[in-house]
């Protein structure tokens, strides 16, 4: 289907209530659309004003945008430097100027491209197809325009593939394209699989289906992965849409569109072209997916001119988090907030024969990497096993829960909570029993600063029980203030995550699901929750493992471990909404050896800068550069004036790297245990 949702020009009408009600489903998207664009002419005309002017992209969206695209743009060009949202929004010439020299480098580049752009630019084509839309005699209905977005699954509008009536009967192509040579390239065709998965939005306009494929044959086309963070555009970025318009043979829309409104849930781009093809990925210069494209109509301030419309990759990968799905269809969804296209990944060009006869040249890369498989046992009684999910319900009698438990690791290994400096006593929620015990956990709030000084975790790995995470309800702990604790009103409608000080699973363990129940949904207190921007999930993979890793890996006697967590809370942490965001966040973790003997270590999550004592100026922080570093535990009773009591002396990291005042860990098999 093009854009309007009617079938493409000279195809047969199908007949069906289901295909004209997708037609209408195109015409309302249209309608929509068309209204969003005539309510925001006022906006757009002042931003096209803005980027009309020298220098204008820098000022022509909001400084908290403008700052988080350029952080994200530093992920790619390594001269690249973040600028302080703060800088922006407060007219500093300096932060400005810097901010006006990136994009207009950068983005701001009509013409000149790197090399590199056009090979990015193959490699995202590759993910897409057509749609063929059949009714269910099999007679072709209209064609539409999709992306994979991970191995298995396809997105595209809902007012292309509605239900999964339509979605049963349809197709996709691959390869519906001339190659260098100007001839055709064979076509692959593949049926869908809503039976596997399915799920389609009105009002966000998309659908999202699994590929009918024996396996690895749709490898060879990669896939275009889809990125939760935010700061993939703004006003004033140009973006490429690859597309097949009217069904014909793909095509791409180079640069055509320019962003000239960001609505919370849509993308505004003006062309003086044609409009896009429905369910068509619409990319930045990093070929980054940053919309999906579904409407295009006239232009009420351009004569002549279409305002595109597409939605955001954001919001609609929020829905689809937020919502609940079966287990095996949840585990699709996992895979596509965890797909990553590497480019040395990148599948060869598909075979063809070349102009002067001879046998295509095939180039052979050999990527190292390493993969850890868990199966997970569908025995009910077995440790680890994966059960069915319900929705977060916390206990409501708090005079049930323990807490931590300091004889938990062995009785001749007493491991206390850590002792607050008497300085920071007056600082503790909750007065002189300040410490909150949960099931299987305990935490200490400074009450000033709204978040945790520390939480400590009793960890039984052998009893312990894979719950299916269900949507976040987070709630406030009735035994402080609400205003010692930091709410909701702090995550809302910006890049910050809401962070799990102990993971959600840690606590999960005991002899029956009830028990392990209660201590998972104790994890959603707010005590247990410190505001964490969303980039901090890109380099998190290794810290959010450690705890796995040493109950699996280590010499661990009874597969126990207690880990005590908690933000570094520096005086200069940037304060935002009444609540100061941390920037480092540390990990002990202890254990009891096959020998007997206690041991501990030590962690950091942080940046070079800062572990070697440095201060980061503002227009330099960036919160994508994020490392696991491990540290003396004396280090960490430094930076937090927490005393572990047994622990410091039970570090071997203190042993064996002496010198050594933190060392960055990539792999596991770094660590010093």
């Amino acid at each position: 289907m093009d854009s309007a949702g009617g079938p493409a020009t000279g195809l047969r009408d199908a007949a069906g209530v289901r295909d004209a009600a997708v037609m209408a489903d195109g015409d309302g998207v249209r309608a929509a659309a068309s209204a969003r664009v005539a309510g925001h002419s006022q906006q757009r005309r002042r931003n096209i004003a803005v980027l009309a002017e020298p220098g204008g992209m820098a000022r022509a969206d909001e400084p908290i945008r403008v700052a988080t695209r350029i952080d994200r743009l530093s992920r790619h060009y390594r001269d690249v430097r973040p600028v302080s949202p703060r800088a922006i929004a407060a007219g500093d010439p300096a932060a400005i100027a810097s901010a006006e020299a990136v994009l207009e480098r950068i983005i701001q580049t009509d013409d000149l491209l790197a090399v590199g752009y056009l090979e990015g630019g193959v490699a995202a084509a590759r993910a897409v197809g057509r749609i063929v839309i059949r009714d269910q005699r099999g007679r072709v209905a209209g064609f539409g325009t999709g992306s994979l977005v991970s191995p298995e699954l396809l997105l595209t509008n809902h007012h292309v593939l509605g239900d999964a009536g339509i979605a049963a009967t349809s197709g996709v192509e691959f390869d519906f394209q001339d190659g260098v040579d100007g001839r055709p390239l064979p076509l692959r065709e593949f049926g869908l699989d809503p039976g596997r998965f399915f799920f389609a939005d009105r009002e966000l306009d998309f659908a999202l289906v699994a590929v009918k494929a024996g396996p690895g044959e749709l490898a060879r086309f990669g896939f275009n992965p889809l990125v939760e963070a935010e700061g993939k555009a703004i006003v004033g970025d140009f973006v490429t849409i690859i597309q097949h318009p009217r069904g014909e043979k793909k095509q791409i829309a180079l640069r055509e569109n320019r962003i000239v409104d960001v609505l919370d849930l849509f993308l505004h781009y003006r062309t003086d072209t044609e409009p896009g093809s429905s369910g068509s990925p619409v990319f930045n210069d990093q070929w980054e997916v940053v919309a999906l494209h579904h409407a295009g109509v006239p232009a009420p301030d351009q004569a002549g001119g279409v305002i595109n419309e597409g939605v955001r990759v954001s919001r609609l990968l929020a829905m689809l988090r937020a919502r609940p799905f079966p287990p095996a269809q949840q585990a699709l969804i996992e895979r596509l907030f965890t797909g990553q296209a590497a480019p040395s990944m990148i599948p060869p060009l598909p075979d063809q024969p070349a102009a002067d006869g001879m046998s295509p040249q095939t180039i052979s890369l050999t990527v190292p990497f390493d993969v850890r498989l868990r199966c997970d046992r569908d025995d009910a009684s077995a440790p680890g096993r994966t059960t069915n999910g319900e929705a977060v319900r916390i206990d409501p009698d708090y005079t049930s829960r323990e807490g931590y438990d300091p004889d938990f690791l062995s009785p001749q290994h007493q491991v206390p909570l850590p002792v607050l400096h008497p300085d920071l006593v007056p600082l503790a929620a909750g007065g002189p029993g300040y410490v909150l015990p949960y099931h299987h956990f305990s935490v200490v709030i400074n009450k000033k600063r709204r978040l945790a000084f520390y939480t400590a975790v009793n960890i039984d790995g052998a009893t312990s029980q894979r719950l299916r995470r269900e949507p976040d309800r987070w709630t406030f702990d009735p035994r402080l203030p609400e205003d010692e604790q930091t709410g909701e009103s702090v995550y809302r409608d910006n890049p910050l995550d809401r962070g799990h000080l102990v993971r959600r699973l840690d606590p999960a363990w005991g002899g029956s699901r009830t028990v392990a129940k209660s201590a998972n949904d104790d994890t959603f207190h707010f005590t247990n929750c410190t505001p964490q921007h969303q980039d901090f999930n890109q380099n998190q993979t290794t810290w959010a493992g450690l705890e796995d890793y040493i109950l699996e890996n280590a010499d661990n006697r009874d597969l126990r471990v207690n880990v005590f967590t908690g933000p570094i809370l520096a005086a200069d942490d940037d304060p935002y909404r009444g609540v100061q965001l941390p920037r480092q966040f540390w990990k002990v973790v202890a254990m009891v050896t096959q020998a007997g003997e206690l041991s501990a270590t030590a962690y950091l999550l942080s940046q070079q800068e800062l572990i070697d004592g440095l201060e980061i100026a503002p227009e330099r922080f960036s919160y994508g550069a994020y490392q696991t570093y491990q540290v003396p535990v004396r280090r960490v009773e430094e930076l937090t004036r927490l005393a572990f009591g047994p622990l410091a002396e039970a570090d071997p990291f203190t042993r064996t790297e002496a010198d050594a005042p933190a060392k960055e860990i990539s792999h596991f098999h770094q660590l010093v245990l």
